[in-house]
């Protein structure tokens, strides 16, 4: 990583020296297939730039990463590369008003998803190509001026094998051997793309004919490798998109401006997916080699609303610089619920948004390295970090809470206006906000203060006063900063929330019987409104979620809660609760046990599917992290039996039942687990309706071979059952799981010592490796973590960098001397590049958490 760095007041000078009127790229990747030479495997690529520049005589640089450069040539002069190339940079010197630079490069193929990634297919040996560059790595790729304001048309050409297929931002053709490409709008570098290889690719199309008579035609295409053909449902992946492109147009009034619509999915990829204009690229998990919940396909429809929302948010308009990436992607997050809702047959999914997504921006929001939404973000170091559940999911969370501020209609017209004022362009903060203030008539620069420039979470709090008769006298609205650090972080916010009163009905059902609608602000609110109605069981503040903020419990609320709360009837609230309770057993506000306690009590009549799966990893993570370890056998054994009770009683075939059979598999924890377990797998015992597919055929091997009872050649036989690219990754997971002191010293090898594992290969290495099932085992590296992440911070990939920083993190000693050692380093290391250190504090935050859980927990116990 030295020298690859790019920093924010480097980006500015070169933003205000150059303007780029045009990219032109060619790239050889026949070298793909066959033999490598020894060393790196590389492409051929040569770039021609046109860029102007506003001080003729001055110098600037452009960026490239690549093993070797053959020729460079700026204004006609042929320049030395071995003077002006570093390694990641090409030094300009004496600029004209009018340039033309051309670069050609020899660069390497990808093996950490990072740049353009080469991925040989074990099933059949098949070589398949993708890109993936945000936020810096198209200069892996090719030459360019590295940086999100610097936009440019691209034109694109590809020599590839014959046999090959290659597609790219625009529609492209081939011709004498040569793919070449349609000259792309004004776009970033970042959303460039290539893929090419033999993929299978399904074609459909969308019509749109628009108010004023104008008809809109997208071609669309949908690809992955061939050994995932079988399960390809394009069908539900184009209805989908159609729905999206329908809900967009509608809502935008901005017709979508790029062309085609393909989306591929590829292997070995390092995100979920990336908005590449007119070529979306997704992890190939998103197609299902076996049965999955709802909740699956509910999750992939999110992200290709999401990555489709990105066509205007973020590559329409784009921001000027990673300060402001929230621009995009808190867009996107946001957009990417509402359109679900709205255009699909997931009508419920602001419900999982508020368990599922919500958790992740808690979390985030509670650590050291918490940020304001526009963050400050120095480098493109501080830009990869930044891809967080601020950005995201706390973004996506205040926007809904804008939009409630606001009114939808404001809302909305102010993203058209912002459109059209902002195509092809740039923009800061400042220009989004001025629109909705033009649209809603509200002062933005208050509450953009408020909610986008400070950090922390809040909590509300009901007080509850009853008077003699028994009615409510007063309710008011507590709020605290709620962080660990309050006097980091005291901004106290205003909210728009609902509060709803219940009660139970005379079926017991638990429901809602009074609402209002409140501004919150300041330390405390009086509701005046619920003055005078009948005293409640339970108070749910930000009922019906409108607001980012914890929830917390009166004393009443919370005893109805630990009695009643499956009889709760409306999905939104039961997950709110649940969201609650989690977080209070995060802040050791609630005994870890009395969460397990709720979830072995309740969870088995929680209807929405994605909820019961969020409240199993809860369960889980409790289990691992916060639960005394004199109660973790116990607890364990507590959980397995219900998951087997639950998984034994639910409707047979159903999604519940799946989901009860892997919870089931995860929380094993003796004899007689285990041997069901294998005898589900050998077919010798049977749960009717449990088809034991070939996905969950792994998930049962996993706890059988980190306990020991599935050995080597049971993984192998497995392996040859399932010769693939997703069993070969199944297969090293589990593999590194198994109860050994020498696999794990090989494990740990692998990926601290090695640079031959892919990165697909290292995130399951290390997945298996850290099992908490065996901790002995794993007490010996918890001093070698502190003494070589540095050294891999400085000669790995920053993606590789980040696996072994957070995987490998020894959070499995769970005991104050892990955190004396992690202070030690963090103390020695002051110099250390900030996104390490932010990696390491993260982790270190993350285990003072579970202590002090593990403190509530055992003080249960004695209490």
């Amino acid at each position: 990583m030295p020298g690859e760095n790019l920093s924010r007041d480097e980006a500015r000078e070169r933003a205000a020296l150059l303007s780029v009127d045009g990219y032109d790229v060619s790239l050889d990747v026949r070298s793909a297939v066959g033999e490598g030479e020894g060393g790196p495997r590389t492409f051929r690529s040569v770039t021609t730039i046109r860029f102007r520049c506003n001080e003729p005589g001055a110098s600037s640089f452009a960026d490239l990463i690549a093993p070797g450069v053959t020729a460079v040539t700026l204004n006609g002069k042929d320049l030395d590369p071995g003077e002006v190339f570093d390694g990641t940079r090409i030094a300009l010197e004496d600029l004209a008003a009018e340039n033309e630079l051309v670069v050609d490069a020899q660069c390497a193929y990808s093996r950490t998803g990072e740049g353009l990634h080469r991925f040989v297919d074990p099933e059949d040996g098949e070589v398949y190509l993708y890109t993936q560059y945000e936020p810096a790595d198209s200069r892996r790729v090719f030459a360019n001026f590295e940086q999100p304001d610097l936009k440019a048309p691209f034109r694109f050409e590809v020599r590839a094998p014959e046999e090959w297929t290659v597609w790219s931002n625009g529609a492209g053709e081939l011709a004498d051997g040569v793919w070449r490409f349609a000259e792309t709008k004004p776009i970033s570098t970042y959303i460039t793309c290539v893929v090419a290889g033999p993929y299978h690719y399904v074609t459909d199309s969308y019509s749109r004919t628009f108010p004023d008579g104008t008809t809109l035609d997208i071609p669309l295409g949908a690809m992955c490798r061939k050994g995932l053909a079988p399960y390809f449902d394009a069908d539900d992946v184009f209805l989908v998109t159609r729905q999206g492109l329908d809900f967009f147009h509608e809502h935008f009034d901005y017709p979508y401006p790029f062309g085609k619509y393909d989306q591929a999915f590829v292997p070995e990829y390092n995100l979920g997916a990336m908005e590449n204009p007119g070529l979306v690229t997704f992890r190939e998990e998103y197609i299902f080699r076996g049965k999955v919940t709802q909740a699956s396909y509910e999750a992939r429809a999110n992200v290709i609303l999401h990555e489709m929302a990105h066509m205007w948010f973020g590559d329409l308009v784009t921001m000027v610089w990673w300060d402001d990436l929230w621009l995009k992607e808190s867009f996107a997050d946001f957009m990417g619920t509402f359109a679900n809702v709205g255009a699909t047959r997931f009508e419920n999914a602001w419900t999982t948004f508020a368990n599922r997504r919500k958790a992740w921006a808690y979390r985030a929001d509670q650590l050291p390295s918490t940020h304001p939404i526009t963050a400050d973000i120095r480098d493109l170091q501080d830009a990869k970090l930044n891809f967080d559940g601020i950005t995201y999911a706390k973004g996506a969370s205040v926007l809904k809470q804008l939009v409630a501020y606001v009114g939808q209609d404001a809302f909305l017209e102010g993203a058209r206006r912002y459109f059209k004022r902002n195509a092809y362009g740039n923009t800061r903060l400042g220009d989004l906000l001025s629109v909705l203030a033009e649209t809603s008539g509200r002062d933005m620069s208050a509450w953009s203060r408020k909610w986008l420039q400070t950090a922390g979470v809040n909590s509300l709090t009901p007080q509850v006063l009853l008077a003699a008769d028994g009615r409510i006298a007063e309710l008011a609205v507590v709020q605290e900063a709620a962080v660990i650090a309050p006097a980091d972080h005291p901004e106290l916010r205003p909210h728009r929330v609902a509060i709803g009163l219940y009660g139970r009905t005379a079926e017991g059902a638990l429901e809602r019987y009074a609402r209002v609608e409140a501004d919150v602000d300041g330390p405390r609110t009086v509701i005046a409104e619920l003055a005078g109605a009948e005293a409640p069981e339970l108070v749910l503040v930000n009922d019906d979620d409108l607001t980012y903020c914890k929830i917390r419990f009166d004393d009443t609320s919370l005893a109805t809660l630990r009695d009643h709360l499956g009889a709760l009837t409306d999905p939104l609230a039961r997950a709110l609760c649940w969201s609650a309770l989690w977080n209070l057993t995060r802040d050791a506000l609630l005994p870890a046990r009395d969460f397990v306690g709720l979830v072995l009590r309740f969870a088995g009549r929680e209807s929405d599917i994605g909820v019961l799966q969020m409240l199993q990893a809860w369960a889980e993570s409790a289990l691992v992290h916060y639960v005394a370890p004199a109660w973790r056998e116990t607890a364990e054994r507590l959980l397995s039996e219900g998951a087997l009770r639950e998984l034994r009683q639910a409707e047979p075939g159903s999604e519940h039942q799946l989901a009860w059979a892997r919870f089931f598999a995860s929380t094993a924890s003796d004899g007689a687990d285990f041997q069901l377990l294998q005898e589900l797998l050998a077919g010798t015992a049977t749960i009717d309706g449990l088809d034991v597919d070939q996905e969950l055929r792994w998930a049962f091997l996993e706890p059988l071979a980190a306990h020991g009872a599935a050995d080597e050649s049971a993984l192998a036989a497995e392996l040859a059952r399932d010769d693939t690219a997703s069993g070969k990754r199944h297969q090293v997971r589990c593999l590194a799981a198994r109860p050994s002191a020498a696999v794990k010293a090989q494990a740990w090898a692998q990926v601290v010592e090695s640079e031959a594992l892919s990165n697909a290969l290292v995130e399951a290495t290390i997945a298996g490796f850290a099992q908490p099932s065996r901790r002995d085992l794993l007490a010996p590296y918890a001093e070698k973590y502190f003494e070589v992440i540095a050294r891999v911070w400085e000669d790995r990939s920053i993606q590789i960098g980040m696996d072994v920083v957070r995987g490998l993190y020894p959070s499995y000693q769970d005991s104050p001397q892990t955190l004396e050692a992690t202070d030690a380093w963090l103390a020695s290391h002051a110099d250390a590049p900030p996104a390490l250190r932010r990696l390491v504090l993260e982790a270190r935050d993350d285990l003072a958490r579970a202590l002090r859980g593990q403190e509530c927990d055992a003080a249960a116990i004695t209490g």
